[in-house]
């Protein structure tokens, strides 16, 4: 398969760490993007909602990138959070990421103002004008209170040739279905919900902007290997191993319940920024039941 840009087939929405004191833990970002290579992760998503970016300054979005991308070398490729309701501070932020290294970005759909789809065609074409990066289009209706649809996607994905990906992450699969027959044979769609994968690799999708994959990255790959390969029996009874514990890391608002798991297995510590909250003891419980489930089916 001949596509534009290729950022693997598990991009991990990496957890940004933090001290007892709220600030960005380097160190432990360091440690965890190394981690997170070492166990399935072909790239790192810095600075997305996983890693609470509507909390982080520019400035420590900017560190992390460094860091980061420092802590990987040429392990892995480096997509960032460049995204913004405000089409001047994302072209701003995109420039200053493209100068710091990042490999890509990734650019959510404007959130709050609500933009009518001629809106989202000149927002996100005045970005691919300001960038050589490849951008990945961020397509998350929940959280933005608008849906780009497929004639706008392929449009954007027909005129500009850096415009490469779209992260698409609700469950409407005749979407799916809308964006890979309308856009370019080398335009790539990620699935951004873990549950989806399996569904949206059926529909013509390359691979998953993940969560879950902090804590089972080599399943979340096997499972794709298995089904690009042709084993989809196989790759159904990975999805099916994994179901519960994508679900139950979506009990709480993320990343709050993945912290969480993250803590239990000293990885990260359980702390976010307000207006998050750590989960309650008793959603802890559950993931932890889960976890433990999901550990005993592998040995």
């Amino acid at each position: 398969m001949s596509i534009r840009y290729d950022a693997g087939e598990v991009i991990t929405a990496m957890v940004t760490p933090f001290n007892e004191k709220m600030e960005v833990d380097y160190c432990a970002a360091e440690k965890l993007a190394k981690y997170l290579v070492a166990n399935g992760s072909d790239s790192i998503l810095v600075a997305g909602t996983t890693g609470e970016s509507p909390t982080l300054t520019h400035e420590e979005e900017l560190e992390l990138l460094s860091v980061v991308k420092s802590a990987v070398g040429s392990k892995a490729k480096i997509v960032m959070g460049a995204g913004s309701n405000c089409t001047a501070t994302a072209v701003e932020m995109s420039k200053k990421v493209q100068a710091k290294g990042a490999d890509a970005i990734l650019s959510v759909v404007p959130y709050y103002n609500k933009p009518s789809q001629s809106g989202l065609i000149e927002h996100f074409g005045t970005i691919a004008r300001s960038t050589d990066l490849p951008i990945i289009l961020y397509n998350i209706q929940g959280r933005t209170g608008i849906n780009m649809q497929g004639d706008t996607i392929a449009k954007l994905a027909k005129e500009y040739n850096n415009i490469t990906s779209v992260k698409q992450s609700n469950s409407d699969l005749d979407l799916v279905s809308e964006i890979v027959t309308k856009c370019p044979d080398d335009f790539t769609v990620y699935s951004g919900d873990d549950s989806l994968t399996l569904p949206m690799l059926s529909l013509g999708a390359y691979g998953v902007i993940s969560v879950a994959s902090h804590l089972i990255g080599t399943e979340i790959k096997n499972m794709i290997t298995k089904f690009k390969a042709g084993d989809v029996k196989g790759a159904a009874q990975l999805h099916s191993k994994c179901f519960p514990l994508f679900k139950n890391l979506f009990i709480a608002p993320n990343p709050t319940p993945l912290k969480a798991a993250l803590s239990e297995w000293g990885i990260v510590a359980n702390r976010v920024r307000l207006p998050l909250v750590t989960i309650s003891e008793e959603e802890k419980a559950k993931i932890l039941k889960v976890l433990a489930s999901y550990q005993k089916l592998s040995a």
